[in-house]
């Protein structure tokens, strides 16, 4: 009898430290996503690495499949590490074509790091032209991105445009392939990884370290102008690392105004 008192003692005790750990409080709450939207249309979810615990704002928003945008740069260079197409962040990644493009920032030689940076469309255009259909779509499965659709061209299929459609893939989607990224579960070395790290890096402050991409596009609404915009990433600190996907849609709206969201979510959940 006093084996079996022992045995439930120390069954409970399991059950409430594991408990705790579970339970245990996240710091971004609903609440400080909602305040940080304010008016604004979309959706945002946080993963929290350690444990996988979500905090998702507008949950039905957040399984909606999307054209992912310049975010899928992170993939599209994670496979270029992956496949020796490129090697350092700081090598000659975008040699000007001469072309003039409404991006100024575009229009020069840019190293890996400095294009992820600008957003350079043609230089990651160019990338995923060489690296070809059959890599691509290998990749795409291998990681599970989104419905792996890219039969709209090999060099466009995360753009979308009002002529063709483009690959689809929800904001919690994105989320856990980051989570994935963080936790070393995508299928990649850890050079790759590492070097990936290092392009998506942000900014860092005394609280944190701040990775990601944006993503903007047009659904071409006669309107003229923006209104999509993405920031995909994760933050990295003292304690744990999050993982987050924030999408917004609305008139002249753009990635960096995603970010901005995210931004202020992290600085009053003090973990940036």
């Amino acid at each position: 009898m006093k084996k079996i008192v022992q045995i439930i003692s120390l069954s409970v005790f399991c059950f409430f430290s594991f408990s705790s750990i579970v339970l245990a409080e996240f710091p971004v709450t609903e609440k400080l996503i909602s305040e940080a939207f304010v008016q604004q249309k979309g959706t945002c979810v946080f993963i929290d690495c350690s444990t996988g615990k979500k905090i998702i704002f507008n949950p039905e928003a957040a399984s909606i499949p999307l054209p992912p945008c310049s975010t899928f740069k992170i993939w599209n260079a994670l496979l270029g590490f992956e496949s020796g197409i490129i090697s350092s962040p700081d090598e000659l990644f975008w040699k000007w074509d001469g072309q003039t493009y409404s991006i100024s920032d575009w229009n020069k030689d840019l190293t890996l790091k400095e294009a992820f940076k600008a957003s350079c469309v043609p230089a990651f255009k160019n990338l995923a032209r060489n690296i070809g259909s059959d890599k691509m779509k290998k990749w795409l499965e291998k990681i599970h991105y989104g419905d792996r659709d890219i039969s709209s061209g090999i060099d466009n299929f995360w753009l979308p445009t009002v002529w063709k459609k483009s690959i689809l893939i929800s904001a919690l989607e994105q989320a856990e392939l980051i989570t994935k990224l963080v936790t070393g579960k995508i299928p990649c070395s850890e050079k790759s990884g590492n070097l990936l790290k290092e392009i998506m890096l942000v900014k860092c402050t005394d609280r944190g370290t701040f990775y990601g991409k944006t993503g903007t596009a047009s659904e071409f609404n006669g309107r003229g102008g923006y209104n999509l915009g993405w920031f995909v990433g994760y933050v990295k600190t003292n304690n744990n690392t999050y993982s987050f996907a924030c999408l917004i849609k609305g008139e002249n709206l753009m990635g960096k105004d995603a970010r901005d969201i995210v931004e202020k979510i992290l600085a009053k959940a003090e973990l940036l």
